[in-house]
């Protein structure tokens, strides 16, 4: 459920209502998209939403189907050493349940990440734990500002560290899932708003990554999980109010697979990660993407 640009700046479009001045973010992708770790963590089992520690020497990410985990749906990590990464394992904090959607935090210090497992408010809710010398620390509930009775997907702290990004399908949304924001409030979050502006539609708006400039979002798209190919896509805001996006184009998305799972490499914050179908049977595996962020003055209006 996602793929690749190469070498193509996306214009982000104004929303203003008059001519003026701006400088738009625009969004370029370097090379073509190299696959993460062949055999250790892209195999013939589907591998989602990889996350690298800021050192860049662990490698988490989950699988649906992977065996040897604790439940159906489970977190696995790879660390390296002079190089190579090492076989992969299930980490410790993984439930009988559904654990997914890892994302370490930019200082390293925490990992984000879903589960159903009992003690939540409903549905699939927001955890993280602490990472400590000796591996992790224990599990703690993200709240009722941040989790409700529904779904929430795909936790991902901004790398100030200021701000929590994830979807819901929770009620007084535009459709599906849409993109939430929940602004830090001590040692937690407050509660958790809509993403502002155009982003939400009536279809899925999941899978969202901020890149290294904090506000440029990176996520994906589809009018139904099941029926439809997941696309990525790119917005920015324009007065604190997201643009609805713009499709990323082939290679970042292919015309007959989805794109999907989109990260910030904290160990290279010019680089994304994502999870990509690249033929028939073969499941969903991890790739790295650099990219380029600039801004280009020009006249905007509607």
């Amino acid at each position: 459920m996602r793929n690749l640009l190469l070498g193509l700046a996306l214009t982000v479009v104004a929303s203003a209502g008059v001519a003026r001045p701006a400088a738009e973010p625009v969004l370029e992708i370097v090379g073509e998209a190299t696959p993460f770790a062949p055999g250790i963590a892209s195999t013939v089992h589907a591998e989602i939403r990889l996350t690298l520690s800021p050192d860049g020497n662990t490698a988490l990410w989950f699988s649906r189907d992977r065996p040897g985990g604790a439940g159906g749906y489970d977190i696995w990590m790879s660390r390296r050493t002079t190089g190579v990464w090492g076989e992969a394992s299930p980490v410790a904090f993984n439930s009988p349940t559904r654990d997914f959607d890892p994302a370490f935090s930019s200082d390293g210090r925490f990992v984000y990440f879903c589960s159903d497992r009992p003690g939540g408010m409903g549905g699939d809710d927001l955890y993280r734990v602490a990472v400590t010398g000796a591996g992790f620390g224990a599990v703690e509930h993200l709240g009722p500002a941040v989790n409700s009775a529904a779904n929430e997907f795909a936790p991902m702290l901004a790398p100030l560290g200021d701000r929590l990004l994830f979807s819901s399908d929770r009620s007084g949304g535009n459709g599906g899932h849409d993109l939430f924001v929940a602004a830090r409030a001590g040692t937690g979050f407050a509660l958790a708003q809509r993403v502002p502006g155009a982003v939400n539609t009536a279809a899925n708006e999941f899978d969202a990554t901020f890149l290294h400039d904090g506000e440029t979002v990176v996520f994906a798209r589809a009018q139904d999980f099941r029926r439809d190919r997941v696309d990525m896509f790119v917005s920015s805001p324009r007065a604190g109010h997201y643009l609805a996006g713009e499709r990323l184009p082939s290679p970042a998305n292919s015309r007959r697979y989805d794109s999907y799972g989109a990260m910030l490499d904290w160990s290279t914050p010019d680089t994304i990660t994502l999870s990509a179908e690249r033929a028939d049977g073969q499941g969903m595996d991890l790739y790295r993407l650099r990219y380029r962020l600039r801004a280009i003055a020009h006249d905007a209006a509607d």
